[in-house]
């Protein structure tokens, strides 16, 4: 319909084709990556996320909580390490601890006391105890019999006196002779014990020389230092799995629980992050969740201090409490994806969420950002972040065999991991990315991306642009290419991108077989994607519709497979549509059954994006017309209205290789900015087909191998592209066939009646 495009929809068209030498201005003047600098603000390395890093200014004034949500790949670690830096930078010495926490025994062999003394102190009140307890230990008096020896000898003596005036009498008084041989037995006893206590003086004298006090009851009273500050200088805490073990603390297992050797609570005590860091960066929320732990922290968070106690119901530390409290004033950075989001929305009312609110900012990280100025200047920043941080990779693999040996010994080692001879100038250094280059990744996060935006899910960019460079390394070049880059992008895949490409080489031959073995009547060639949940990428496949229109006696449509709800309700849609030209153009009413076949589409088909092919192939099996299997077609239709899908830049680059043997797509107007990224690096010109315009990409050099996109507005447009007709002999022969299936129904009633 020639009133479908106004004049400025054409001057659109011709715009886009300015697309890349705008985007290269927009970009900058340089020649290569060279020649950029960097931010001196640590929180500007960070890209595409303006919005988060303002709050996080913001935040980090009033040392409030952070919670940001996104996808993996955001940025949003990189965000957490840039608030401490920008913390430690300007407020670093007061929220670092000063005080030495310490564990003192409690009222019971279970309880435990903390305080919070300065270090040095506690440092020497320790020492003095440990020393005291030292003296004590080797304070033993030296072993001595003296005393008995003494009374011994006195005995003795007395033995010998009376002995002697014994012999003496004896001469006067003979009987006397009898009392002198008793007493001297007795003194010759005396003196064998005499000299027996001396030897045993002498014996335990040589044994206890190394002999010391028992001091254990004495060291199990000495305080415990848990936590000295002058050792542990960091501000932040990264849990990646929070339990009540890694952020209150606990009590260790006590493997001596008997004979007196059993350890004391406040010496197996430990602490975790509430007590020790004054940023505590939770880089999964989900895990949180699922230990069970939410609950304490929310108390935590909100009184500010908590008691340690013992851990597991059983064990020896089962039992130990701190008889006072801990403090926990710490700044909560948090991470979490969205379906943790609706879950923290529901639990407990958004308690955690209210928390966070009340000292703090939920941010929500951006998975694309629009393709601003500001933005695109931000990818060459990136690139040359990436390059820079490559660079160390480099120096920390290869930097003491360099220093040590030499760049010839580096390669000789690096042929043992390549398994082939490398250049004699091969060097493992980084190359800067040239101006094309930096375009060629700009490409790639707009194709990731749609509605005109750049993807914010860099994490898999990284691994691009490293296996980039590693194909300049390898190749020897000076630069880095927008060949390296393409290259890296057919062997960087993602877990979907491999299986996706498999599939992918399935559909071409299956396309191909269709084309060559039929009449291309009922069939079109539609364009599917699968999205990489890791990646954020979209994979483009070719997707091969078959379609029936058969005379029946009701309006039904059957899509059997495994096909979701909304590919289902989008049939429906079709059949209404096809039913309403029908009634428009006063076509007899007959009954019809359609059918449509997703062709070996094993894995599924979800979404409305088909429900163009969908109405081409049914109106192509109605009419009997071929519909050109060279071109794809997307898009959501809607009455006769084409809508928006997305992946369409995906969708169209799966079917542009030239083995294909594709030469166009049909895609909706609204998806015209779709088409920017395809055209960086290429050749391409402005064509029209009657009113529909389009744009002709050279897939080879020297302008070959055109593929043409049209931008159709209503289903009427596809009709002219794909099968060469214009609405009005379209309905014209759909009047037709529908006279046609009249008249065969009542001739099959009358058959049928006269056979009764």
């Amino acid at each position: 319909m020639p009133d479908d495009y106004k004049e400025n929809d054409y001057l659109w068209i011709k715009e886009l084709l300015d697309y890349p030498v705008n985007l290269g201005k927009r970009l900058g003047r340089f020649d290569d990556t060279s020649q950029i600098k960097l931010p001196d603000d640590p929180i500007d390395c960070v890209i595409f996320q303006d919005r988060a890093k303002r709050a996080i200014r913001k935040i980090a004034q009033n040392k409030g909580h952070i919670l940001m949500v996104g996808r993996p790949g955001t940025g949003k670690s990189m965000l957490a390490n840039m608030f401490k830096a920008v913390l430690e930078k300007s407020m670093g010495d007061y929220l670092r601890p000063k005080e030495t926490i310490v564990a003192y025994p409690g009222k019971d062999r279970n309880h435990i006391r903390f305080a919070y003394e300065h270090p040095a102190k506690i440092e020497k009140i320790i020492s003095d105890l440990n020393t005291a307890i030292e003296t004590a230990q080797h304070s033993l008096d030296e072993f001595n019999l003296c005393d008995q020896i003494q009374s011994t000898r006195k005995v003795k003596l007395a033995l010998i006196f009376a002995t002697c005036l014994g012999v003496a009498g004896g001469f006067y008084f003979p009987p006397a002779f009898i009392a002198a041989g008793i007493t001297g037995i007795g003194s010759i006893f005396m003196f064998m014990q005499e000299n027996n206590h001396r030897a045993q003086e002498k014996i335990q004298r040589e044994n206890n020389g190394g002999a010391k006090n028992d001091v254990k009851h004495l060291h199990d009273m000495v305080p415990e230092v848990l936590y000295d500050p002058r050792k542990d200088q960091d501000l932040m805490t990264r849990i990646s799995e929070p339990s009540a073990r890694n952020m209150k603390g606990g009590f260790r297992h006590d493997p001596y629980q008997s004979g007196n050797l059993q350890t004391p609570c406040h010496m197996r005590a430990y602490l975790g992050a509430h007590a020790k860091s004054p940023i505590i960066y939770i880089d999964e929320l989900k895990t949180l969740v699922k230990v069970g732990y939410m609950a304490d922290l929310l108390e935590i968070m909100q009184n500010k201090e908590y008691l340690l106690e013992g851990g597991r119901s059983t064990g020896s530390g089962a039992a130990d409490r701190s008889e006072n409290y801990l403090r926990a004033d710490n700044i909560i950075v948090a991470c979490c994806n969205h379906d943790t989001l609706m879950y923290l929305q529901e639990e407990g009312d958004g308690a955690f969420l209210s928390r966070i609110e009340d000292k703090g900012e939920i941010i929500q990280m951006e998975s694309a950002v629009p393709e601003s100025e500001e933005n695109v200047k931000q990818i060459v920043q990136y690139v040359k972040q990436e390059v820079i941080n490559l660079a160390q990779e480099f120096q920390e693999a290869w930097g003491e065999v360099i220093e040590k040996e030499g760049y010839e010994s580096v390669r000789k080692r690096s042929e043992h991991i390549y398994g082939r001879s490398l250049p004699d100038d091969f060097k493992p250094t980084v190359r800067e990315f040239t101006k094309c280059a930096v375009l060629e990744i700009a490409r790639e996060l707009r194709c990731r991306s749609s509605d005109g935006k750049l993807c914010s899910i860099l994490r898999p960019i990284n691994g691009i642009i490293k296996a980039a460079e590693f194909e300049a390394i390898l190749e020897g070049s000076a630069l880095v290419e927008p060949r390296h880059i393409r290259q890296a992008l057919q062997e960087h895949l993602s877990l979907e991108g491999g299986f996706s490409k498999e599939i992918g080489e399935h559909k071409n031959n299956l396309k191909k077989y269709i084309g060559s073995m039929t009449d291309s009547i009922g069939y079109v060639v539609g364009l599917a994607v699968i999205d990489s949940k890791s990646s954020g990428q979209m994979y483009g496949q070719p997707l091969p519709i078959h379609c029936q229109i058969n005379v029946g006696t009701a309006d039904t449509v059957v899509a059997p497979g495994k096909i979701g709800d909304i590919a289902k309700a989008a049939a429906q849609n079709v059949r209404a549509s096809i039913k309403k030209v029908l009634n428009k153009i006063g076509a007899p009413y007959v009954g019809h059954e359609m059918y449509v076949e997703y062709i070996q589409a094993h894995g599924g088909v979800e979404g409305d994006s088909a429900s163009v092919a969908m109405d081409i192939a049914l109106v192509s099996d109605y009419i009997k017309q071929p519909v050109n299997q060279r071109y794809g077609v997307t898009g959501s239709l809607t009455g006769d209205i084409i809508l928006a899908v997305g992946g369409v830049t995906e969708k169209i680059k799966s079917i542009m290789d030239p083995s294909l043997g594709m030469e166009g797509a049909c895609i909706p107007w609204l998806n015209k900015y779709d088409v920017e990224p395809l055209l960086i690096n290429t050749d391409s010109e402005y064509i029209q087909k009657e009113e529909i315009p389009g744009i002709r990409i050279f897939r080879g050099n020297g302008q070959k191998d055109a593929f043409d996109i049209y931008f159709c507005k209503t289903k009427y447009n596809v009709y002219k592209i794909l099968m060469g007709l214009e609405a009005e002999e379209v309905e014209a022969r759909m009047v037709e066939r529908s006279k046609k299936d009249l008249a065969f129904m009542q001739n099959l009633n009358s058959d049928t009646g006269a056979t009764k």
